[in-house]
């Protein structure tokens, strides 16, 4: 075989590390990105912050707390196929998890600031305010122990079970693991029985329940036995809590022997109960986000603007970079590196918060009459749109408006919750998911609670504004806006 030599020309695309620092910024959070800065501090002394820039946000303008459900949408049909499960009926006694706390109760019922429908609601009657507990529920309940004059063992006992307390105060063990806890010293079951009566004569009423009807039934115990329908409060969570949850206001009275008056009382009394009650004594924190771009109206005009607060604010440590200046040997070849990746952080930080601020733009420039009107007025949106708009590759807009953030007179919003799937209309047009669950909410609140609206109903009155919805496109919504289905709306 001969031997020859050819010439071939090809092109690649190689990443500098100044590239994938820039690819890799553009991906974070700011609070990813500040803690990416502050590690570089520390390892490049040629990168300094500028004078009174102490990494802290003003709360007033940076930190918010996002609203449920404001910066994501899991729910939205993305792929828009419209598909989407029917919800299976009520069958089992409702869990934990189907009773929140008291004001989910509400949904029991037809009356209430608490229903769907009722077409107005009172944020100081739904939200009371609360006081921040100062001690744990576990720190509580030792101290009502310390007051009864139990001996040793039965102490022990009380104890051991108080510990065995989740954080909503159920009892999460079963009085058999209690027990095995003390295997050096057996304990009968009946001194664990002993115990638990103890523990569940404790305040708040309802601690210390090995299920939700029981952590009821426990309250209703406490309440003075003159209260009205506390009887037929007790028979109903004994075993026909699943029948209230249901709604089956037909069976419930006939299994109570009472009318529409005594259902509707024995309602009204288990909405006063708390499920939970030691969720009072919990600390959760409020989780917090720094919004990357703030939406004003100037001029009757949509504009977007970097939060100042948000954006690291570096510099060139200039008594090193005199140095260099005056000393250009070999012996400073590491100090000339890092001054290069300094003046590289500088650029990529400031590049990454202009590409956001361009994408932002285009955004609500796209978006105006969501800003104006509300989520009805949200147009169907993809990354591809505000791709071609700006000449940037989609893969660029998705990085980011991944965990950026937007603060607007309407709430804080990641940037990635103005973009949807669409559905047809009539004349040919498309709507965006987003403006249908806004107008299935308005058409859920505003129906007549004694003849609620069904997901066939919902889909024909959408029809007649020109919005072609599938009955099980409006399911699948309805279940993401935790909108119960028709039984369960319906009131006496």
């Amino acid at each position: 075989m001969k031997q020859t030599l050819q010439l071939k020309v090809t092109q690649h695309l190689t990443l500098t590390p100044q590239l994938q620092q820039s690819i890799r910024l553009l991906q974070l959070s700011t609070l990813e990105l500040n803690a990416e800065v502050d590690r570089i501090l520390q390892e490049n002394p040629l990168l300094e912050r500028e004078e009174g820039d102490d990494d802290t946000i003003a709360p007033e303008l940076a930190a918010s707390i996002l609203p449920a459900g404001a910066t994501s949408d899991p729910a939205r049909d993305d792929d828009g196929d419209g598909d989407g499960d029917m919800p299976a009926g009520v069958d089992t006694a409702p869990t934990r998890d189907d009773l929140p706390d008291v004001t989910d109760f509400a949904d029991y019922g037809g009356g209430g600031d608490g229903d769907w429908g009722s077409g107005a609601s009172n944020d100081e009657d739904d939200f009371a305010p609360q006081q921040a507990a100062t001690s744990t529920l576990r720190e509580h309940l030792l101290e009502q122990l310390a007051l009864l004059n139990l001996a040793l063992r039965d102490r022990q006992i009380v104890a051991a079970l108080i510990d065995a307390l989740d954080d909503d105060g159920y009892l999460a063990a079963s009085l058999d693991e209690i027990g095995e806890l003390f295997a050096d010293d057996a304990i009968e079951p009946e001194e664990l029985t002993i115990g638990l009566k103890y523990l569940q004569s404790f305040e708040p009423a309802g601690v210390g329940a090995r299920s939700p009807a029981e952590c009821l039934a426990l309250q209703l115990q406490a309440l003075p036995k003159a209260t009205p329908y506390r009887d037929e409060a007790l028979q109903t969570v004994d075993g026909h809590l699943p029948l209230l949850a249901a709604r089956d206001f037909a069976k419930l009275r006939r299994v109570l022997r009472c009318d529409d008056a005594g259902v509707k009382g024995v309602r009204e009394l288990i909405r006063s109960l708390n499920p939970r009650p030691g969720a009072a004594f919990s600390r959760d924190e409020a989780n917090y986000v720094v919004p990357d771009v703030v939406v004003r109206k100037v001029r009757n005009q949509w504009q977007a603007s970097l939060n100042e607060a948000a954006m690291p604010k570096l510099r060139l440590n200039r008594i090193y970079a005199d140095i260099l200046t005056r000393n250009r040997d070999a012996s400073n070849q590491q100090l000339s590196a890092q001054l290069q990746e300094a003046k590289w952080l500088i650029r990529n930080v400031q590049q990454r918060f202009e590409t956001i601020l361009r994408v932002a733009q285009a955004i609500v420039e796209r978006q105006r009459r969501f800003f104006e009107y509300g989520e009805v007025a949200m147009r169907p949106m993809v990354l591809r749109e505000i791709a071609t708009m700006l000449d940037l590759h989609e893969s660029t807009i998705s990085r980011v408006t991944t965990q950026k953030y937007m603060l607007t007179p309407r709430g804080t919003f990641e940037l990635k919750y103005f973009f949807g799937s669409h559905v047809a209309t009539d004349t040919g047009g498309a709507a965006s998911a987003t403006a249908i669950r806004a107008l299935i909410k308005q058409l859920v609140a505003a129906e007549d609670t004694t003849a609620p609206l069904t997901d066939s109903r919902i889909a024909d009155l959408l029809g007649e504004q020109g919005i072609l919805v599938a009955r099980r496109t409006i399911a699948k919504y309805r279940e993401a806006l935790s909108i119960p289905p028709v039984n369960m709306r319906k009131a006496l």
